[in-house]
Order: C-alpha cells, then structure tokens, then sequence
C-alpha cells in the first residue's frame, strides 16, 4: 500500500499580542488505491422530523467505512478499493424512499443501506426483490442495521434482505425476562407509534408477558402518530390516571425524547422500558427522574466493559468519541460497525461485488472482536447476537464511566443474554435465486 502526502502552507499576518504563529503547515495522507471505491447507498431521512436518528445513522456508518479504508480498504483481485457512502434522503417516507432506491439502482450502487422505519423497510424489501428479477445484471443487497419488524425475518423474509439488529421479539425477549424478575411489577401501559412496528411491539409485550407474567395487568395499549406529536402530556396523563407501575415503549426518534420529556414534567414514576431510552437526547430529556427507572436494550452500550479501564470496549468507544468530539454527536450503534465489517469480508471472500456471490458469502457468515461476537443465521438472514438490558444512572456512580451525549446520565447492565439466549424460531421459507 502506498501514500500520497500533500502539503499547504497558509501564510498569517503578525498581529502583536493576538497572534503568536505566522505559518502553519498541515499533512494530509491519503491512501493511493488502484481501483475505483465500492459505495453503499444510505437511504434515510435526512431532513424533517427524525433528521437527527439519520444524521446518528450517517456518522456511524462513516465511523466505520473509515475504519476499513485506514487500514487499505476492500482487497480484490484488482487491487485495493475505497469504501464510500452515499446517502439519499427520503425524508422519512415510503414513496420518497422508493424515488430514491431507483436513483440508487440507476448510479449502480451495489448495496443498500436503511433501517429507520420498519414500514419503510418492508416496501424496500419488495422494491429490491422486484429490481433483482428485472435487472439481474444490476443486482443489489439490503442491508438492514434497524428495521426490526420480525416480519422482515419471517413470511416477508428476502435472499436479498440482511438484519444486523436484534428484532423486535428478540428485544421483548429481553426486556421481559427483566420484568419476569421484578416483583413489583404489577400494571404496566403500552404506548408505541401507530405503523406495523409500533402496533408489532405491543401485540409481543403482550404476548411476552402472558407467558412469563400471567399476574401483571395492561392496564393501557394506545398508539399516536408517528411524528405528528409535540406535547405528550395528555397521553402521560392517562398513564399517570391508570395507576401503572410499568411503561413499555418502542417509540424512537423524537418520539421517545418528548415523551419521556413529558414524563419528567409531570412527575410520573413509573419505569421505563423502552427500545431505545438510551439514545438521541432521551437521557437528558428525562434526567433525575429516568435514574433506576429508564431501561433500554441494545447489542452492546459504552460501559458493557464492566468497567475495566482501556478494555476492547472502551477502545472502541473511545475511537468513536476521537471522530466525533461533539456532546450531540454522541450516539454509538455498535451493530454498524458489525454489519460493515461483515460485509467487507463477505466481498472479500466472494471475490466480487456482485450480489448473488456476497449474499452466498454472509450466509452463516461469523464477526469476532474482543468484546462481541455474533452470526449471521442463513435460514432467515437474522444476526443472531448478544443483547444488554441497561438502567440509567448518573455517571460516576456505581461504575459508570461514560454517560450519554454529555448529558451526566450513562448506563449499567442490568441483564446480559449471550447470543444463545436471544435466539428464537423464524417461519421463513427462504426463496433462493437459481444464478
């Protein structure tokens, strides 16, 4: 692998006491491929409403393709290529979404990436399913790091379709084996947006907690608006008035930040257990009161290091923070980074881009680290990996080195499930191309 430095001098007036350097000279190095970059095609909503769940998607997953390129890229026969993201904003909707997979197929991109918005996802899914039939010479893989309707990994299940996150059932699971063990636990409100994923999360808690807590009582199941919602008092009022111990939520996005929001304004105690309470300003939202309360599942959270200082987890942690500084920015998916490095060595073992051979190389595909450890289940394309319940708490308390977004509030394990145990049965009937 060669380099190619370049080097600018920017020349600076002296100005007497405000200005002590007259020069300054940087270093730029960059790799020097022999071969053209493979890009992956991010197709999120970059603008309205859940900008910010896009611009987290954005960082992550540029976190991660520079990961790959500082250490040389893609090897090929052809030499070395450059890893590039190109992202397509659809503004978080369905018919955008599909506007912008025919730009997407139109500039030959090979890989598609996308996952806020399970109903997004499913019409993608036929979108490529469709595009793959036509044009078999111009294929692409999905590759899903969030839309986690099990559907997507049962009867609407895709050859052409990945899922890099936990699904929705595999996240109940665990959720639900912490409310198995709390005895108090005795009425809990299910509140979640109204599309297929919102309305999938409450019929599985309520399937989940019948068969693990027949005693506890639903005292609420209600859906709003996905997006459309700015004052949530009025639905925490009803949570209040129910008497509920319990709220369990899959609400993300701005979703999750103001409802948990109203929830501190209005002094409801109850607990928290949501898919996603630990991102994307929700911590701050909440504060002192989310304390023992809010708890949230995840593929792995940044004191999953058990606090040993320097561990591969904080390395990795660490690295992140490095490239991205900034309190807002905060906000680390470690299932990206996975899902990008499962791919690169999936093209790596294939030998090519092209779809057919890449999706044959990730099926049953494993990624090891130090600190993780997941694979890649080829009945279904399910990552099947380990999953944390963690509960806020203030940092440097009880062993929290890191909190979230600057905001003074981390969080520590509550109940790890290795992989094995967040495993469940898929009623995929997997259709296979002939070439």
């Amino acid at each position: 692998m060669g380099c190619r430095v370049k080097c600018c001098l920017w020349k600076v007036p002296m100005q007497s006491k405000r200005i002590l350097a007259a020069a300054m000279m940087c270093l730029v190095v960059t790799t020097a491929y022999s071969a053209e970059a493979i890009r992956i095609g991010m197709i999120e909503g970059m603008s309205g409403t859940f900008a910010n769940a896009g611009e987290a998607v954005a960082r992550n997953l540029q976190f991660a393709i520079a990961t790959v390129n500082a250490r040389g890229g893609v090897k090929l026969a052809d030499g070395r290529h450059p890893l590039a993201l190109e992202i397509f904003d659809n503004k978080q909707g369905v018919e955008e979404s599909l506007i912008e997979f025919k730009r997407l197929t139109d500039k030959h991109i090979a890989f598609v990436a996308q996952g806020n918005s399970s109903a997004i996802a499913s019409a993608l899914v036929e979108a490529v399913d469709k595009h793959n039939q036509r044009a078999p010479d111009n294929r692409v893989l999905f590759l899903n790091y969030s839309a986690v309707d099990p559907a997507l990994t049962n009867d609407k299940c895709s050859y052409w379709h990945f899922r890099f996150d936990a699904n929705a059932d595999m996240r109940m699971h665990a959720l639900t084996e912490v409310i198995k063990g709390d005895a108090r636990a005795k009425r809990i409100y299910l509140i979640g947006q109204d599309y297929s994923f919102g309305r999938m999360v409450a019929q599985t808690a309520r399937s989940q907690l019948a068969a693990k807590r027949p005693d506890i009582a639903i005292v609420g199941d209600e859906l709003h608006p996905i997006g459309k919602i700015k004052d949530f008092a009025p639905y925490i009022a009803k949570i209040k008035a129910s008497g509920a111990d319990a709220v369990i939520t899959g609400n993300w996005g701005n979703d999750l930040t103001l409802l948990v929001k109203a929830a501190k304004e209005f002094g409801l105690s109850a607990k928290f257990y949501t898919f996603y309470g630990n991102s994307l300003s929700a911590p701050a939202a909440i504060g002192d009161a989310g304390v023992d309360k809010v708890r949230a599942v995840a593929e792995w959270h940044p004191n999953a290091g058990a606090g040993l200082a320097q561990s591969p987890s904080d390395r990795f942690y660490q690295n992140f923070l490095q490239r991205y500084p900034q309190p807002k920015d905060d906000y680390v998916l470690l299932r990206m980074h996975v899902m990008i490095e499962m791919l690169i060595a999936a093209i790596e073992k294939a030998g090519t881009t092209e779809a057919n051979a890449v999706a044959k190389a990730l099926e049953g595909a494993r990624y090891r680290n130090a600190f993780h450890d997941a694979s890649m289940r080829a009945a279904d394309h399910q990552l099947i990996q380990p999953l944390y319940v963690s509960v806020m708490r203030k940092k440097s308390t009880d062993g929290i080195r890191f909190d979230n977004e600057g905001s003074g509030y981390g969080f520590k394990t509550e109940l790890y499930l290795p992989a094995v145990s967040t495993v469940l049965p898929t009623s995929c009937r997997m259709q296979r191309p002939r070439y």
